[in-house]
């Protein structure tokens, strides 16, 4: 971008628990906390990649209270210790949590939100900062613009857009948007070539987002505008009022907007993206041996292939097997197919029909980034 675009604000939706990388994530120290990659924790990487991008501006946090301070240290150490954290008492999905953060950006013009999940990974950040340029113009013009990932196989656990014609250069419109499909569907969705996975990515004018959540779904627009100007203020915190907030009814930017609007527009671009939804994530994007393994801490295989392998702080053996995970922590030790690591979230339920303790609290940053030392 140049001195001539328009302002650009990152939104950063920060309220995920990341049930299914359970249990290195926690209720405490949750995935986007955690340097599961590299050394940065997941949200520190994705401010990383916003900031070569020229017009951007002090971003914006939607996060949860017990979650501030740890978000607060991640902004100082990004290099933004004026970013704006925006509070909520209760979780309400996307739709109300951009709503609320685009009131806040309002207060200084009408800016275009570079709306991000905290917890994705992206290798190819000029790729994805080029596809933010190629955005703006349309965004800038009223369009809804969200980021689609050219697909590489025929993935069930992703959502898929539906490609239409350009309305210009890098830009068209969308068709319809399609959730996780079957098997036979995906692969018929990659055999037409029409078809990108849903990143969960967006770059929209702020006023224009709450004008179409109006339309779409007037009661998060109320309830969220009263929830914002009822809330109180502690420097860069804004807390959401409880009672107004709660009472929202929740649902995800999708539904509420983006399926029902006429002006959604797309950007295909394949910018090595990853959701990082579970461990079987983290095995995908991370290097490997010769064997298929991805070994972090102390960590001795044999006739182990195909596998991923974590240990925190002590000697983890493996013998034998393929396609498994393995994650130890002081306190918990996970072993799952890497077929099932999408069902890791059934433990966690079990976890939290029983209150324990292994729920909320474990293994702490520092015994992950000593895991990637020792792997490194």
């Amino acid at each position: 971008m140049n001195d001539t675009d328009p302002t650009l604000v990152p939104v950063v939706l920060s309220g995920g628990s990341g049930t299914r990388l359970w249990p290195a994530s926690r209720l405490n120290q949750p995935k986007q906390l955690l340097p599961l990659v590299d050394e940065r924790s997941m949200i520190r990487a994705t401010i990383d990649r916003v900031a070569g991008i020229g017009s951007a501006q002090r971003p914006i946090i939607v996060t949860n209270r017990d979650h501030a301070d740890a978000i607060s240290y991640e902004m100082v150490t990004a290099g933004y210790p004026d970013a704006v954290l925006i509070l909520e008492p209760v979780g309400r999905n996307t739709a109300p949590a951009i709503a609320v953060a685009a009131h806040e950006a309002m207060a200084d013009g009408d800016p275009l939100l570079l709306i991000l999940p905290s917890d994705h990974t992206i290798e190819d950040v000029d790729a994805f900062q080029e596809a933010v340029r190629l955005a703006a113009g349309a965004a800038n013009s009223g369009y809804l613009v969200t980021f689609g990932i050219t697909p590489s196989r025929p993935e069930t656990g992703y959502g898929y857009i539906r490609v239409g014609s350009e309305i210009t250069s890098g830009v068209h419109r969308v068709v319809e948007f399609k959730e996780k499909p079957e098997a036979a569907t995906a692969s018929a969705y990659i055999e037409s070539d029409d078809y990108l996975w849903n990143s969960g990515m967006f770059l929209i004018k702020a006023s224009r987002y709450l004008e179409e959540l109006a339309t779409h779904a007037p009661d998060i627009a109320a309830a969220s505008a009263s929830a914002y100007g009822a809330a109180t203020r502690d420097g860069d915190r804004i807390l959401l009022d409880e009672e107004i907030f709660g009472g929202c009814r929740s649902n995800s930017i999708d539904f509420a907007v983006m399926e029902q609007t006429s002006m959604a527009a797309v950007v295909p671009t394949d910018p090595g993206w990853n959701d990082v939804g579970s461990w079987a994530s983290l095995w995908d994007i991370a290097d490997k041996d010769a064997q298929g393994n991805v070994l972090i801490g102390d960590v001795i295989t044999v006739r182990t292939s195909g596998s991923y392998v974590r240990s925190a702080n002590r000697l983890v053996a493996v013998v034998g097997v393929e396609d498994i995970i393995v994650v130890d922590t002081p306190d918990a030790l996970l072993v799952v197919s890497k077929d099932s690591a999408q069902d890791v979230k059934e433990i966690v339920d079990m976890l939290r029909a029983d209150d324990r303790a292994e729920l909320k609290t474990g293994v702490g940053v520092t015994e992950l980034i000593q895991g990637q030392k020792g792997e490194e």
